[in-house]
């Protein structure tokens, strides 16, 4: 092969390869240890299992105390159909199993993701423990309550043209290498897809996910699903695996071993569930039977446990992972570094906006009706309408307290007006949301950054990208990125719009405060926006990023309608076309930057009534 493709093969299948050569070589080095088949099989099965929740968790940020539910549900599905004759075929009733447990998820994911944060995970707690107790109350004829099911038959696989019969130690151990590298494939697949990369968005910042057009429930529903199908073919294996349905697969502490070997071996890395598995079962297994501490082991293990994550903060393969992200974050910087100036002189491709519906002549492009929003007795906003024109670029300024920021999040439909309306193009937007509003063309940066820390600049405005690219929901979770058309060149344009393109790989917790609030304008203009609602972009910037931030506004405002809210007085008689005033939540002026600067009121009010000589 050459070299460049053995280059790329490694690039794209390199972590697949090396799951295969660790199943491969586990039977060879296990013994060594003292670990035999039954224990490595056990390791796939919760390995298989974390693989769903580590995707739940690790890369969508949804901590969920529930799984047992799925896992158990999997476990039991499996076994009556076995037990019972209803589906003789092993394969087949894994099949079903992982259905039945995708429907239950689908709704408990469906009543609970209503919720965020702790509330959702405790939410999907009391699920889990509602199962368990049909599993041994109500459902107790068909569970087994306390017993299980006992008696599954021997496993084997059935292709009609093919018969294997599995057989315990090994050849069972073959059989769930298998089935675990299966789900890895997968689940790597996912967490490459652009469906796996909105999760890691939703992750990061779910408030900037929605804004840049993403309807974040329906990832979340979507990854919850998905988790649960893995959770009910893990479960369906361990009744395979031992030869009779487990009734414990339903308890709460499944659900936090679970949640422990996963944090433990590292969250988001999918090789990170089955290290903790193997770690924890092995000292599991291990300290029981040691006479000077047998007594001890829970104590021992607990105490194990917080030291691998007190040293191992985001678990030791995450913590390996960072490690050599930083290398490579230092050879990028160090290549950026002599590259700048090549980059800078690179021919650029425009960004690609958004096909936005022609309004007539002389009609706002962008117009609220007298909206109003009132916090019980506290009136932010007390009737204000605003009218802006296609090419527009409108100043909206007001002194604190004079109801701005709620204004603009009325007109991007972060909330919803007490009273009035906002139209877009015509079409009436009130209340219809952030993200529905995000595809229709109108975008918002934020005052305070709004961005995803943890990844690169590169990372960010490619989220804005899929937004545009894809829409709103897309469950393509085993597409290739690549396959998302224009994707790299609208990404590419937006960083180059935005002067950031040397610093494409740089992780955005680590760029200056005026290079942050580049990335924010960046996020909005790469949604394809033609109406662009700027909060303060200028807030906090040097006497020097303040500069290049107004230049940079003046060139994108070329082909778009610009709104902006900005304290820099100075810098808003510069740019804007016409300036908008507010205060006390009231309608104060409107008209040119020096109509605005002669305006008595405005005097009066704003600017101290000092009155030019």
């Amino acid at each position: 092969m050459p070299k460049g493709n053995t280059g790329a093969f490694r690039a794209r299948y390199g972590v697949e390869v090396i799951a295969a050569m660790v199943l491969c070589v586990a039977p060879f080095m296990a013994p060594l240890i003292g670990a035999g088949p039954d224990l490595l099989g056990r390791v796939l099965i919760w390995g298989l299992f974390g693989l769903g929740f580590d995707l739940l968790f690790g890369y969508a940020g949804l901590l969920s105390f529930g799984q047992a539910a799925f896992y158990g549900t999997g476990s039991f599905v499996t076994a009556y159909l076995l037990t019972t004759g209803i589906i003789p075929n092993m394969l087949l009733a894994l099949v079903v199993a992982m259905l039945v447990a995708s429907v239950l998820g689908l709704v408990i994911g469906y009543l609970t993701l209503r919720r965020s944060g702790i509330y959702f995970a405790m939410s999907t707690l009391a699920f889990a423990e509602m199962i368990y107790f049909l599993e041994f109350g109500p459902l107790r004829d068909w569970t087994g309550g306390e017993n299980g099911i006992p008696g599954i038959p021997e496993p084997a696989v059935e292709l009609g043209f093919f018969s294997y019969t599995i057989q315990p130690g090994w050849p069972m151990y073959t059989f769930l290498a298998v089935m675990f590298f299966v789900g890895f494939v997968i689940a790597r697949r996912i967490s490459l897809s652009p469906f796996g990369v909105i999760l890691t968005a939703i992750r990061g910042n779910p408030v900037r996910a929605m804004a840049v057009g993403h309807k974040i429930q329906r990832y979340k529903l979507a990854v919850f699903v998905v988790a649960a199908a893995y959770g009910g073919v893990a479960g369906g294996l361990l009744g395979l695996f031992q030869g009779y349905m487990p009734p414990d697969a339903f308890n709460l502490h499944t659900s936090a071993e679970l949640v422990i070997q996963t944090v433990m071996g590292g969250a988001g890395t999918l090789f990170g569930p089955l290290l903790g598995a193997f770690i924890w079962l092995y000292l599991f297994e291990v300290l029981q039977f040691v006479d000077a501490v047998g007594p001890y082991w829970r104590l021992i293990l607990g105490v194990i446990f917080v030291i691998l994550v007190t040293v191992f903060r985001r678990g030791i393969c995450g913590e390996f992972i960072a490690w050599r992200n930083k290398r490579m974050t230092r050879r990028i910087a160090r290549a950026e570094t002599g590259s700048r100036q090549q980059v800078k002189g690179q021919r650029s491709v425009p960004l690609i906006m958004r096909e936005a519906a022609s309004v007539k002549p002389g009609s706002p492009v962008l117009q609220a009706n007298n909206i109003a929003k009132h916090y019980g007795g506290l009136k932010a906003v007390k009737g204000v309408s605003i009218s802006v024109a296609e090419g527009e670029l409108r100043g909206l300024i007001g002194p604190n307290g004079a109801g701005k920021s709620t204004f603009f999040k009325m007109l991007a439909g972060e909330i919803l007006p007490t009273s009035g309306e906002v139209f877009l193009r015509g079409g009436n937007i009130t209340g219809i949301g952030v993200t529905q509003v995000c595809q229709l063309g109108m975008s918002k940066s934020y005052q305070v950054n709004e961005l995803f820390d943890a990844l690169t600049v590169r990372q960010n405005i490619l989220m804005s990208v899929l937004g545009q690219k894809r829409g709103s929901f897309r469950f393509d979770a085993l597409a290739s990125l690549n396959g998302v058309s224009g994707y790299g060149e609208q990404v590419e344009a937006a960083m180059a719009l935005v002067e950031l393109s040397h610093k494409a790989d740089t992780p955005v917790h680590e760029l200056s405060y005026g290079e942050k609030r580049r990335v924010e304008i960046g996020l909005a203009l790469a949604t394809g926006a033609n109406v662009l609602l700027l909060d303060e972009p200028l807030a906090g910037m040097s006497p020097e990023e303040r500069v290049h931030a107004v230049a940079l506004l003046k060139s994108i405002r070329r082909g778009r309608t610009v709104l902006i809210v900005e304290h820099d007085m100075d810098a808003m008689f510069e740019l804007a076309d016409k300036i908008t005033v507010l205060y006390d939540g009231n309608f104060l002026a409107e008209g040119t930057p020096e109509e605005i600067q002669a305006n008595k009121a405005v005097q009066e009010a704003y600017l101290g009534g000092v009155v030019e000589s």
